[in-house]
């Protein structure tokens, strides 16, 4: 586990979609047979944005912004109700920012839209058109029938929320975010809603009532791990490979760095280097008679 959460930011409470178990022990196991983990790379966790579902017996599911926070009508904010996002962005680099907005130990924000917004789109796991009534209930969502009252309900200010509404609105009504870009690049376009016109990522957040859910920096995989060379053999301190001893997935540091391309980013080379080491400790078995 020191490995898996070497560094997210000094003292920075997230939320891990990693279960208790996962103590990184085919990382201990590399170190004890000479090999060693990577350092100083910026950030060695990929990040998620997520929200907690309350469970009836008092446990919680994990439910993670892919989509939501990309449409029309939805902002993020943190504690102090200020906007510190392309919200449409990647969910690597929306954790990244979560954390860098957050100094400290509280790494969570809020994810706001209102009425029309929720009716169309849904917000985390309220799906659109069906009842929100369990939601709000539990407690997943919060609504307010106006932003101070949203904002009071929230513990954040509500001169503060207003004010980032109404920046964020005289923006949307232009097709133009100005402070973060939303709908700027290809990507963030590509996940927001084509019928809305001359951007697919802005609308006002006009109608009330509004609502909130809770969002915490979940991680769900590792950018550090083991020194490898491109046969995925694991090196000693001295870059030489150490005899036998291969690996690939999240116990090898992967050759992206801190960055994350794309879905799948662990997955992919966690198959190629796996493939890879197959075949070359398959040449390296004698061969069985």
């Amino acid at each position: 586990k020191k490995h898996f959460y070497s560094h997210v930011a000094a003292g920075a409470r997230h939320f891990a979609v990693a279960p208790e178990s996962n103590t990184g022990d085919g990382l201990n196991l590399g170190e004890k047979a000479g090999g060693y983990v990577v350092e100083g790379r910026p950030w060695n966790c990929l990040f998620m944005p997520a929200s907690l579902i309350p469970g009836k017996t008092g446990s919680a599911a994990v439910f993670p912004h892919i989509w939501d926070r990309s449409k029309p009508g939805f902002i993020a904010v943190t504690p102090r109700g200020e906007r510190f996002v392309n919200e449409a962005t990647s969910y690597m680099q929306f954790g990244q920012a979560m954390v860098l907005a957050n100094p400290g130990a509280d790494v969570r924000a809020f994810l706001i839209c209102d009425h029309l917004a929720i009716k169309r789109y849904g917000l985390g796991l309220a799906r659109p058109m069906l009842p929100l009534r369990p939601h709000l209930r539990s407690g997943y969502i919060v609504s307010g029938n106006s932003l101070s009252e949203l904002a009071e309900k929230l513990k954040i200010p509500a001169a503060t929320l207003e004010a980032t509404v109404a920046k964020y609105n005289a923006d949307a009504a232009l097709g133009v975010d100005r402070q973060f870009g939303k709908g700027s690049d290809p990507f963030s376009r590509f996940q927001g809603d084509p019928d809305v016109q001359p951007n697919p990522n802005l609308a006002p957040l006009a109608q009330a009532p509004f609502y909130a859910v809770e969002i915490f920096c979940a991680d769900f995989g590792t950018f550090t791990g083991l020194r490898t060379n491109a046969n995925a053999q694991v090196l000693a301190r001295d870059e030489q490979p150490i005899p036998g001893l291969y690996a690939a997935g999240n116990d090898m540091a992967i050759m992206m760095g801190s960055h994350s391309v794309g879905g799948g980013i662990t997955l992919g080379p966690a198959m190629v280097f796996g493939y890879i080491a197959g075949c070359n400790l398959a040449q390296s078995q004698p061969v069985m008679p």
